[in-house]
């Protein structure tokens, strides 16, 4: 398994700041960068997030990581994607299955 981890990917957290007026500030902070192996969904997972307009969902599998949760998003190949499902593979704490939906953004890089 570990020979099709070939794709880098960056995991990001999110972090709430406040401005000198008291406002709060969302920015996105990087955590990690890892190996990946990284496919679109195909079949019956293909047709079960197309059925909830999700059809822009990439599985990542990844070495397990024990600190990753769903409020995080990942960065991969310029493109940005919020995690929906984290997947022990087997419970066995080896490797871990992300799947994720591609934040479209507008012209000005806003989600």
């Amino acid at each position: 398994m570990i020979g099709q981890l070939k794709e880098r990917i960056t995991l990001q957290k999110k972090i709430l700041s406040k401005t000198a007026n008291g406002f709060e500030v969302e920015s996105w902070q990087d955590v990690c960068t890892l190996w990946a192996s990284v496919s679109n969904l195909r079949g019956r997972e293909f047709f079960a997030a197309a059925a909830v307009q999700a059809e822009k969902t990439v599985k990542f599998t990844i070495r397990y990581q024990k600190d990753i949760d769903s409020s995080m998003r990942i960065l991969f190949r310029g493109k940005v994607y919020n995690i929906t499902a984290l997947d022990n593979i087997n419970y066995e704490n080896k490797y871990m299955e992300i799947k994720a939906r591609e934040v479209i953004q507008d012209d000005q890089g806003r989600a």
